[in-house]
Parts: C-alpha cells; structure tokens; sequence
C-alpha cells in the first residue's frame, strides 16, 4: 500500500493480500480484456492510469534529421509507440515501405502489434524469445549482412542497442519520431494501490520524477520488457513480477502466477 505525506511517497506493507492494483496503461477498449477477468476471478479493483503521455514528431520536424527511410532495408522496435509513429510519419511523408523489409522487435507481443500495418510474415519479423536485448541482438547477428538498420525511437533511446549496432559495424540511423512526457500521477498514487505494474522505462521515469523521495516498502512492482526491468532496479524498486518470462508471456500471465501463489499461502 502507498501513503503520500508531505510531497514524499511511501509504501506501507499490509501482509500479502492484493486488492488494488493499478495499470500503468490506458484501459483497454470494450469490456473484453484479460485483465478484467484477471480483476472478476481475484476480486480486485483494477485501475487503468497512463504515466506517460506519447507526443509524436511532426514530418516537418522529422525531415530536419535528414533521414531517408525508404533507404533502410531493416526497422529495430521495441516498444508499440515506436511502431505507431513510424508508420504515422511514413503515411504522413507518402514513405513507401518495401514488403521486403525485415523487422526486429524486442518481444513477440510487439511483432504481433506489426498486424496492424503490415502483412506478418513469419520470414520478414524477428523477435527476442525472452524480450532481452540480448536475445535481440544473437537474432539480429543471424540476418545483419548487407542489411542498413533503422531504430525509431524517443529522444531517450537504449544506447545499448545503438553500441551494439556500431560494435558490429551494422549501419544503422536512430530518427526520433516522439517525445515521451511525465503524466501529473499524483492524485492516481494517493489512492493507495497493493501492486502496480509498469510497460516502459518511461512510465519508471514518470513515477520518480512525480516522486523524487518515493519509498516502495511493501508495495508490489510488476515490470514487462528487459528495458522497464533495468530503469526499475536502477531507481531503487524491487521487482516481484517480470515479464515476459517463458511461464508468463504476458503480463497478464505473470499477475495470474502471482496472484495465484498469494492464494496457496
């Protein structure tokens, strides 16, 4: 449980029982969603609040860069947001993008996202299998002959990946395509949630910059994607639920496991 006194925040622990637990996403659309029969089958209250707002580049600021994407023959993504402004700027560029090109993306949940805007085609994506950048990059060394690399992203992009990149002389342009800006969270904290989950480094980012002395104690923290792991631990969190992991693939999965386990005790 989390208290707020005097601008700082701290997590009170209240045993084991999970009963609030907030979603650091949008809620999702209709009334169809894992996460609500997740919230029905463990009686919780289940609250959707973003942590960061995605503000995406427009083509007139785009072309400033200077990057030609139609000369790329392969799209690094790991995140959603990355895949929406991407084919946003190409759309509102009149971009072509070649059916040949390849696409890699940090979890299979984001190369399914592909769907979306392209025809997925099992030859032409890649993913990590455990949603490391690690397990990226031994897929990428797989198919980076002859290959010119694009890695759409934020202004603070995971330079590991562009190191990477240049340690394996890929050649490789990293076009900024969105900003990613704090939400105002801190009525959402004051309601004192059990367990919060968190998709990207970002949202991590939002929760210390609202909360520069937060405290976790025995509040919960489920994190999804290598990335949002390692800007949790570097900003002190203890992580109690990952994912993907090969037993939990998805968030959802992983809460399940959790959850569940709280139950047996």
């Amino acid at each position: 449980m989390i208290m707020v006194k005097n601008g700082s925040t701290q997590a009170v622990t209240s045993g084991k029982t999970v009963k609030k637990v907030l979603i650091t996403q949008p809620k999702p659309d209709g009334d169809k969603s894992p996460y609500f029969d997740l919230a029905k089958k463990y009686n919780l209250t289940l609250d959707f609040h973003p942590f960061i707002v995605v503000d995406g580049i427009q083509a007139k600021e785009f072309r400033k860069q200077k990057i030609d994407i139609a000369s790329f023959s392969a799209v690094i993504f790991t995140s959603r947001n990355a895949i929406d402004h991407f084919f946003r700027i190409c759309d509102e560029m009149k971009v072509s993008v070649s059916q040949e090109t390849k696409y890699f993306c940090i979890t299979e949940a984001v190369a399914l996202y592909l769907q979306k805007f392209i025809l997925y085609r099992k030859r032409k994506v890649f993913y990590s299998a455990d949603g490391t950048n690690k397990c990226l990059f031994d897929v990428i060394n797989k198919h980076k002959d002859n290959e010119k690399f694009l890695y759409p992203c934020s202004e603070s992009f995971d330079s590991e990946i562009t190191n990477w990149l240049k340690m394996h002389n890929c050649e490789y342009a990293t076009p900024v395509l969105y900003k990613i800006i704090s939400n105002d969270i801190t009525e959402v904290i004051a309601r004192n949630y059990d367990l919060i989950c968190f998709f990207t480094p970002g949202g991590v980012k939002s929760l210390m910059e609202n909360f520069p002395k937060f405290k976790q104690n025995g509040t919960t923290i489920g994190a999804f994607g290598a990335n949002t792991f390692k800007a949790a631990e570097e900003a002190g969190l203890v992580l109690q639920i990952k994912a993907p992991q090969p037993q939990a693939p998805s968030m959802v999965s992983a809460l399940e496991i959790y959850l569940s386990s709280l139950k047996k005790k």
